[in-house]
């Protein structure tokens, strides 16, 4: 039987308080008696690990392992500790602490500096890269560098099929040089797939394999059968971008891999010298391994410039949701996700036991930051920061929906953690993906501009392998998500936190949301997103403001018995799908956040912070009429406070909106959300004191700018179409 919403929040919050709390107060500088310190430095010789002769990590490691029935701690003085294979602790490693050294800020880097850099003649510059490594990423002076790319390829041009592609002739690649370096970028709604030509004949190209194959529909592999965006699906509307060929170079900071000279050409951003830069490109892949080890502690250590190398290979990148790929040219049948590879990471925990992560500093990856997999249980991950990373920043747990006892991931902990700006080249990662967990906390995070999902916690799509599982008593609380789906990305069908799988126990709360797909082109990008047989879940006092579709998804009838209740937002959504699925007492449509909620969302996150007021919206209590209706898609539905129900007028020559506020008044700013299903595009806003125009379609929303003292707000169609709206609002 569940327990009643109020015991399980306190519950969870007092665990976590407990946790954290025991976890801060663990020494970091000053030794337990009895306890054995060692000391690590980049530069590190010898055996001794004392601070006046320190080792190198592995050496302090080793060390360790001979201090049995002692509490060991490795401290790590300063610098860059360069390694050419993961610093690698087992079951013999239990009960050590690795940490800063007081005032210290040590990065395991896995990074290989590119030196000998020569102007070439088109200003351009070039350096010979040594054997071993492939840069698919560079960074100059910590600056990312950005793969030379070209223009978007719709499908009309580029049509993909199961085993080819067209458009090397309008595309100028059947003339490249070498064409076989690049790689084509394709995104199919919440998919990203990134493989690399094989060859070109006429205006045909090929790709490698098994990446084009795993990227197409025939393998039975990639997912639910109803799926429908894979490269050879009727969802693919053309390749986002082709990268890394000479003929791309054109805009500074883009560099090239030439694979046959083993050349990287780079264009320099202005006031960038090569001569003196640091360019740096990940190589090692992993850098720290914990695997089967139980009471470690890391902390205050950074993570830096660590590979992902499948992408560059055959395997190629085929995305298949969340970061995790469909890899090898056989395998089982399955439609639930069983069988996906996740990336690689800087930190992988394996196996652990009370493991705890403290104060990292993730930054400049080539793949993902930490993952905490196979069975770990009762571990953390607490006060870190994740930037600048190609894939997602935390993922916990595995995709089996019921692994044996020793494999089951359970009462983990995220936990006070920043993550900015990761899925910077696999945008449909996340920031924290869980897989089949129990127990977890994911709490007190801050996570902003990603280009997918931040939070997803659960798996498997509703499929008959899928639909018993270990999820149970998960908590998401008091994150801060902010600027999330990020609209240029052009991944779609996501959400600030979203779920899948039935998970008895799991409860969202006191999380911050605000710009989740703000300013799309379509109906998409959900706050809180209760995705396939998503059940169980209670959504509770949650702030939820712009966002692209809907606050709260859930639209399957077999996602059952969820509820939500007291939330703040400021649009309404449909009924929650699925029998037993309640809402209530949840304060829709706002146009001004009240105290108590904004509380609620300046404690969220990691450090608390700001909160984006909402602002009144003139028109609200106003007249609407339009120019014609069709059907019953009335004027009135624009001023409902509602941005998922329409108006929508006839197509004729001159058609309009218009809002009456009932009295002259000063307006700053009109906001324009658009009926994405019968766009409206090429307007004008007129008011009584003038008119402006705007071009193309309209946005959810298109923010038009004046000053102007006026009773009514008039938008006309400039052509013979229709003017279609979700809402519109009138800021004083």
């Amino acid at each position: 039987m569940n327990r009643p919403l109020n015991a399980l929040r306190g519950t969870a919050a007092t665990a976590t308080a407990v946790f954290l709390a025991a976890l801060l107060a663990a020494p970091a500088a000053q030794a337990a008696p009895g306890t054995r310190t060692l000391y690590a430095a980049p530069d590190g010789r010898g055996a001794s690990c004392t601070a006046g002769r320190p080792c190198t990590p592995q050496g302090a490691r080793d060390l360790a392992r001979t201090e049995q029935g002692r509490d060991v701690r490795v401290l790590l003085k300063d610098g860059t500790y360069r390694l050419d294979a993961p610093l690698q602790l087992g079951p013999d490693d239990s009960g050590t602490t690795w940490s800063a050294a007081p005032g210290a800020h040590p990065v395991l880097s896995g990074g290989q500096d590119i030196t000998g850099w020569h102007r070439d003649a088109d200003g351009t510059w070039s350096a010979r890269v040594p054997a071993g490594t492939t840069p698919r990423q560079l960074f100059v002076d910590g600056r990312r560098a950005t793969r030379a790319r070209g223009e978007a390829c719709p499908a009309s041009t580029c049509d993909a099929t199961a085993t080819a592609m067209t458009g090397a002739t309008a595309t100028g690649i059947d003339h490249w040089q070498r064409p076989t370096d690049a790689e084509a970028v394709i995104r199919v709604r919440w998919r990203n797939y990134h493989c690399r030509i094989a060859g070109v004949s006429g205006d045909t190209m090929t790709f490698v394999q098994p990446c084009w194959t795993n990227s197409a529909s025939g393998t039975d592999r990639t997912g639910p059968a109803w799926d429908s965006t894979a490269v050879d699906s009727t969802r693919y509307s053309g390749v986002a971008f082709f990268e890394n060929a000479p003929e791309l170079l054109d805009q500074p900071g883009e560099f090239t891999w030439d694979s046959k000279t083993r050349t990287v050409t780079y264009l320099p951003r202005k006031g960038e010298d090569m001569r003196r830069a640091r360019t740096v490109t990940p190589h090692t892949e992993q850098l720290l391994v914990i695997d089967g080890a139980h009471d470690v502690t890391v902390s205050g250590i950074g993570f830096a410039y660590a590979a992902y190398r499948q992408p560059g290979t055959d395997e190629g990148y085929a995305g298949m949701q969340a970061g995790l790929t469909l890899t090898g040219a056989t395998g089982p049948v399955d439609h639930a996700g069983r069988y996906y590879t996740k990336p690689s990471a800087a930190v992988t925990v394996r196996g652990g036991r009370q493991v705890r992560i403290d104060s990292g500093r993730f930054s400049h990856l080539g793949g993902a930051g930490a993952i905490l997999e196979a069975g770990t249980k009762d571990s953390a991950l607490t006060r870190s920061s994740f930037t600048d990373l190609s894939s997602g920043a935390v993922y916990v747990g595995d995709t089996e929906p019921m692994p044996q006892a020793s494999l089951a991931g359970e009462r983990n902990t995220v936990a006070y953690n920043t993550i900015s700006r990761s899925g910077v080249e696999y945008t449909d990662s996340v920031g924290i993906w869980a897989g089949y967990e129990a127990g977890l906390s994911i709490d007190h995070n801050s996570l902003d501009h990603l280009p997918y999902s931040a939070i997803s916690v659960g798996w498997g799509w509703n499929q008959p392998e899928a639909q018993k599982s270990v999820l149970r008593d998960n908590k998401v609380t008091a994150n801060r998500i902010t600027d999330v789906m990020e609209v240029a990305q052009q991944q779609h069908d996501g959400g600030a936190i979203y779920t899948q799988g039935a998970q008895p126990g799991t409860v969202l709360s006191g999380n911050y949301i605000n710009r989740s797909a703000y300013g799309n082109t379509e109906r998409d990008g959900n706050g809180i997103y209760l995705d396939e047989q998503s059940s169980h879940i209670t959504v509770e006092r949650n702030v939820i403001t712009r966002i692209g579709y809907k606050w709260v998804s859930n639209w399957a009838d077999y996602g059952i018995r969820n509820t939500a209740r007291g939330n703040w937002t400021d649009t309404a959504a449909p009924a929650l799908g699925g029998a037993g699925s309640v809402m209530t007492d949840n304060l829709t449509g706002l146009d001004r956040l009240p105290a108590e909620a904004l509380a609620v969302a300046a404690r969220a996150g990691a450090r608390g912070g700001p909160v984006e007021q909402l602002r009144t919206d003139l028109a609200r209590t106003g007249t609407a009429t339009q120019s014609s209706t069709d059907g019953t898609a009335t004027a009135a539905l624009a001023l409902d406070a509602d941005t998922n129900t329409d108006t929508r007028t006839l197509s004729e020559a001159g058609a309009w909106w218009q809002a009456d506020l009932g009295a002259v008044r000063r307006v700053r700013q009109v906001e324009i959300w658009n009926d994405a299903s019968a766009t409206t595009a090429d307007f004008d806003v007129v008011t009584d004191d003038g008119t402006v125009h705007v071009s193309g379609k309209a946005l959810r929303p298109t923010l038009v700018n004046l000053d102007s003292r006026t009773r009514t707000v008039r938008i006309v169609s400039s052509g013979t179409g229709r003017v279609a709206l979700s809402q519109v609002l009138v800021h004083p």
